[in-house]
């Protein structure tokens, strides 16, 4: 998606006469839907800067010009956009724009400067890395840019900046990045028009911008498929933006911990899709690359076993066991025992160990223990059972016990749900975890589905399965998973009798997600968590409903053998309305984190038809409605078609 385009007469001529601001700004209203004047208006110097640097008669009047142009499956945008041809070749020139004054150097880290943002100093990615890393990104996604050869160039103007003698933007520790992408900065604008004629001689004959923004999107890598390479030491993920920073972050301080046998943890937060678990693994690898002794932790199983069936072959089963581990398998380890633990999904750990939950004393207490350097990646809002205690203050706490040093930092870069931060907000909005400003779907890059028939759900999720076997049906736990018959394809546990429709849970508990024979089984939250698929159909049991205009929810109707809420009962004796609270988190927590698991659509049917209803009216693609009604399902549009 590009929020505006033009030729360099037509930027030139919006800037000049105070155009370009307000056509931003509507084509933002079309395209996305939202967006503040104030926060165009923080671009206009911006903006006016790249109009004089175009004002070069030998930059063609017919190149190309593009400004925040959104990368493929990523939540970021590039700042501005050159397209043309300089005789030979198609070029894409991309510009990064920054409005900073001074920058410090960082020693020990790559690709990292300190400057100031947002009124404090803080450790950011030099410009250099990071017009690169878009133009990498853009390269890896873009099938046109690809097949048809554009050639990509990226660079970074600093506009307000001013070079000095032995300049710590220009330093020879980032040289390497520089060669990549050079940086022009404020006096330098000849530089700058000198970097763009290089490529850009003449006009965009051949229509780049056209065919970068609807260029086809090559699928986005999994890290379960990627995994393999990784462990060779191959980059399989670029790592951007606040990535970058806090993966070199945890790199310095694991190594200066180790080092120095000095105890430190880390946490990083981070909703779904923002790259915890890829961090996780690199750091894996890169550790273990350094001769620590480092180890990757998570509560959940199902992870750690699609990772072992994925490296079945490369590597010792006995290395891939102490690769990826079990939380509970620190209970009688000994103070800094091990040199790093990385623990992904660290809002699923629980107090207690082991089968019956009586070993140990506090998952969270054992692993700062075991470990010089503890990183725990995050995110209360997929805590989805009782027995989950997971939480930052709680790390705290324990740091704080052991005389650790804690560091704490947040990711927000979007990497799943096709790269969308507005489908998280709202989806937070529409399930009522959070309030954000993000009420309707309009403008949001994502496939969102509500269908009013499972048979059809199903069919949709084993049509898109065949293209790579990414696509996976998954439901709320209302239905009872017994444990005989558990190998037999015959026997359905969710039967849905007013559609007359039937599926098993997931037959194998530890391959389901990449079997091949696996899309015709639904998964649950516990087989789900920590994995990513291309698509997924949700079925939304009879614990969410709507009732007087509220998405409510009803723990009573979760299956007794859904061990999640365990326990909820005895709370509900001695406090019922604390019992109602936890219970009615968890269960948005689950909806929340299964609707997140498919990087390019989610589709959803609810048991309760009102539920559907609500999910359509909230998707806003219609003009009038049918009445509401329990046999709701048909929505008119304006025309009369129904959707």
């Amino acid at each position: 998606m590009i929020i505006y385009e033009a030729t360099k007469t037509e930027f030139i001529s919006d800037v000049t006469n105070e155009l370009l601001v307000e056509r931003l700004y509507t084509s933002y209203q079309e395209k996305i839907g939202r967006t503040s004047k104030q926060e165009i208006i923080s671009w206009e110097n911006s903006l006016q800067r790249m109009s004089n640097v175009m004002q070069d008669e030998d930059i063609p009047n017919d190149a190309a010009v593009a400004i925040e142009f959104k990368i493929p499956n990523t939540s970021k945008r590039v700042d501005f956009i050159v397209a043309g041809n300089n005789g030979n070749q198609d070029h894409v020139v991309i510009v990064e724009l920054k409005q900073w004054s001074e920058i410090e150097k960082i020693t020990g880290r790559d690709a990292l400067v300190n400057t100031y943002l947002g009124g404090a100093k803080r450790a950011v990615a030099h410009p250099s890395y990071q017009a690169w890393s878009y133009a990498a990104l853009i390269r890896n996604f873009n099938e046109n840019v690809q097949e048809q050869h554009i050639e990509l160039k990226p660079c970074a103007y600093l506009h307000n900046y001013r070079k000095i003698a032995n300049d710590p933007l220009t330093d020879e520790h980032y040289q390497e990045h520089l060669m990549k992408a050079p940086v022009f900065t404020k006096g330098e604008i000849q530089k700058l028009r000198d970097f763009i004629k290089q490529y850009v001689r003449k006009g965009d004959y051949n229509k780049l911008i056209y065919q970068i923004e609807h260029g086809r999107i090559r699928p986005s890598k999994s890290l379960q498929d990627s995994l393999t390479s990784m462990l060779k030491g191959n980059e399989e993920f670029i790592m951007i933006d606040e990535q970058k920073v806090f993966y070199e972050e945890a790199f310095h301080f694991a190594l200066e911990c180790v080092k120095n046998n000095k105890k430190q943890v880390m946490v990083i937060e981070g909703g779904p899709g923002t790259g915890k678990s890829v961090m996780a693994v690199n750091l894996l690898v890169n550790l273990i690359n350094k001769d620590l002794m480092t180890m990757y932790v998570s509560k959940n199983a199902a992870p750690r076993e699609v990772y072992a069936s994925k490296l079945k072959g490369t590597i010792r089963k006995t290395e891939i066991d102490n690769l990826f581990k079990g939380s509970g398998s620190f209970t009688e380890s000994k103070l800094n025992e091990f040199d790093v633990i990385i623990v992904d999904e660290a809002h699923r750990l629980n107090e207690k160990s082991g089968f019956y939950g009586n070993q140990g004393e506090n998952q969270v207490k054992e692993l700062i223990k075991a470990s010089k350097f503890t990183l725990f990646f995050i995110d209360e809002n997929q805590r989805v059972t009782l027995k989950d205690i997971g939480s930052v203050d709680l790390i705290k706490k324990y740091a704080r016990e052991f005389d650790a040093e804690i560091i704490t930092g947040e990711l927000v870069s979007q990497f799943r749900c096709e790269g969308s931060d507005a489908y998280i907000a709202w989806l937070d909005d529409v399930l009522h975890i959070r309030e954000t400003a993000n009420t309707d779907y309009f403008g949001i890059d994502y496939d969102f589905q509500v269908f009013d028939n499972p048979h059809e759900m199903l069919r949709e999720i084993e049509r898109l399965n065949k293209v790579n076997n990414k696509s996976r049906m998954l439901a709320g736990y209302c239905w009872e998973w017994p444990t005989a018959d558990r190998t037999n394809t015959k026997h359905k546990d969710i039967v849905i009798p007013e559609h007359n429709f039937q599926i098993s849970w997931n037959l194998s508990d530890t391959i389901w997600a990449i079997d091949q024979d696996s899309v015709n089984e639904a998964g649950c939250i516990h087989t789900a968590q920590g994995l990513e698929f291309d698509y997924v159909g949700v079925i939304i049991g009879p614990d969410m409903k709507y009732e007087n205009d509220e998405v409510i929810t009803d723990y009573e109707k979760r299956a007794k053998t859904d061990q999640s809420l365990k326990g909820i009962k005895k709370m509900a004796k001695e406090n019922p309305e604390e019992a109602k609270r936890v219970a009615d988190q968890i269960i948005r927590n689950t909806y929340r984190t299964l609707m997140t698991r498919g990087q390019k659509g989610c589709f959803i049917f609810c048991t309760d038809p009102k539920l559907n209803y609500y999910f359509k009216n909230r998707l806003k693609k219609t003009i009038t409605y049918n009445d509401l009604s329990p046999n709701l399902g048909t929505m008119v549009a304006e025309d009369g078609g129904e959707y």
